[in-house]
This record gives C-alpha cells, structure tokens and sequence, in this order.
C-alpha cells in the first residue's frame, strides 16, 4: 500500500472523542490530556480514568508536590494522615526511591512512598494515593509496585492532613536511601553511588515559596512554582517582560516556562558560579513586581501581547 493511501485510511479510521474531529494516533489527543492520541482515548479499550490536571490542588504546598515530583532530585518530606487512616505509620514521600520504586514499607515499619515513577493513570494523586494504601497493608521489607491503573478510590487529598503541612528538605544526594543502615557496601552502597553521581546540585530558595536553584553540567538555574492560574501568569510576566523586569536580580535571564500538573513553572539561567544566595534575594525583589502585575486589571498592551506570544511559544508542557 502506498503512503498515501496509508494516510487516507489511518484518518478514515482515527477519529473520536471528545468531539468528531479526526486525529492521526500520533497527534495530541483532543481531551486535552498531553498523552498522544494511541495512548489515549485511541487506546484498545478507550479512555484511561479521567485526566486531572492540577492533581495536586488543595494539599498543603501544592507547588513543593509539583516541584518534587517534576524536577527537585533529592527531597523528602513527611506526610501526616488524616485520623483513622493508620496514624501508627511513618509516612514519608520522597523525590525518587531505588529503581524508581512506587513505594517501599522499610523494616522499621515505616512507608516510603516514591514520586517520580512512570505510573500516570490520568490522576497523579490518585495513583499515589493506591500505592500509599497497598504500602500501608504492606509487610516490613516490602516493595510496592503499580503496573495498572488503581481502581476509584480516595485521593491524596483524602488521605493527608490538610492541617499538618508539606516541610521539604532538599539533599545533596541519595543517601538518605540508606540513612537508618549500617555500612551499606556492595550493590546497596554501588546503586547509592550511582545516583549520586547523577543527581544535580540543588537548593530551595528561602525567599518565596517552591524556589529551587540548581547547577546542571556547567549551567545554573532558578525554577519556581506558580500557584495562580496558567494564563494569569503568563499575563504577569509577559508585563514584566515588556517592561524590562523580569530578570532575577542584574543577571538572571528568564528562559521561558514549563507547565506541570496545570501550574506555571518560569526558569531563569543564571551566570555560572553564582550559586543561589544572589537569586534568592532576587526573589524577594520579583515578587512584589509580579504580584503587581498579576492583579494589574488592564488589557495587555500591543507590547505585552507581542511578549505573552513569545512566552506561549517557549512554553514547554511536562505530562
């Protein structure tokens, strides 16, 4: 069969929700998901469970989940329950466990429950969630693995306290993972290593809230996690922009923005060997710039417009 004609029957064949408008297997699925179309509501047997976007909205330090579970290498944080649901257990999640493993019970009892995993069922919160449940019912020892979508069941949100907070701390490195072992060697202490020699320096920022520095190869960078609405950020910087003030201190270049788990995320490359002390205090400076421009009231100017259009075009989306 020719390539034409190849192309003539995969559109007569692909097509589909939500709406009729016909979409090849490659193409981003129209339900605005981020998954390609195949993976998708194109997938033998439909649509995943219903994809939401800002997963992790209503947990206390929605932003810290987003940068933990998208970019931070080496963090926890402690998660305290709601009552009744096994307040008896440890819980801590953590940026990446051995293996990227879901979850793992350690021998003290206590869970570890891991964030950058390839599960994504269309709800983040609610894949944790399961593994959080199957850890808790787990024994010592155990590794929690999640291969297919949980079936519906409580969110993080119903799980976690509201009242007892999101406290990150960022490592220098992975050994954490061993912390409570004693001498770790051989292939404990060789996978230890290994990630460590992978992980990028990072800090968070003191200043404002979900601010990370971090030195990638020869470069550094600030990212910091935006908790208003996507286009309401994108307004903001796009007046910071044409006004010629949005660098983070005297040096710091905004890139550009990603989006994440329906929050913006702006990046700004820094001079290398600033470390993050500088842009920490320029943090402090931008945020009552951006705040400003946030709540300006005002149509975008044909200035602004020309520099919000060139924010959107640089804007990359993280699924």
């Amino acid at each position: 069969m020719g390539k034409r004609s190849r192309v003539k029957q995969r559109a007569a064949t692909t097509s589909t929700a939500p709406g009729d408008a016909e979409v090849g297997p490659r193409q981003p699925c129209p339900c605005g998901s981020g998954r390609r179309y195949k993976h998708c509501h194109g997938r033998p047997g439909g649509a995943p469970a219903p994809y939401v976007a800002r997963t992790f909205e209503g947990l206390p330090g929605e932003c810290d989940w987003v940068a933990l579970r998208e970019f931070v290498p080496t963090a926890t944080a402690r998660l305290p329950l709601r009552d009744g649901v096994k307040t008896d257990r440890e819980v801590t999640v953590a940026t990446l466990l051995p293996l990227a493993t879901p979850a793992v019970v350690r021998m003290n009892g206590s869970v570890w429950v891991g964030l950058q995993v390839y599960a994504n069922h269309g709800d983040v919160s609610r894949d944790l969630a399961h593994t959080l449940e199957l850890a808790l019912d787990a024994a010592p020892g155990s590794q929690i693995a999640l291969d297919d979508a949980p079936p519906p069941g409580p969110r993080l949100q119903d799980l976690i306290d509201p009242a007892g907070g999101f406290d990150v701390t960022v490592h220098e490195g992975f050994d954490f993972w061993v912390a409570d072992v004693d001498d770790p060697e051989g292939e404990l202490a060789a996978a230890v290593q290994a990630a460590n020699d992978a992980a990028a320096p990072s800090r968070r920022l003191t200043s404002v809230d979900a601010a990370y520095w971090t030195r990638i190869g020869e470069r550094e960078f600030v990212r910091w996690v935006l908790p208003h609405d996507e286009n309401q950020v994108l307004d903001g910087f796009a007046r910071l922009h044409a006004a010629g003030t949005d660098r983070l201190g005297d040096s710091g270049r905004l890139l550009g923005m990603f989006r994440a788990h329906g929050l913006q995320t702006p990046v700004w490359e820094l001079p290398v060997g600033s470390g993050p002390e500088p842009f920490d205090r320029g943090l402090a400076k931008i945020k009552p710039r951006l705040d400003a421009a946030l709540a300006e009231p005002a149509a975008l100017s044909a200035d602004e417009r020309a520099a919000r259009n060139g924010l959107a075009n640089r804007q990359l989306t993280v699924r």
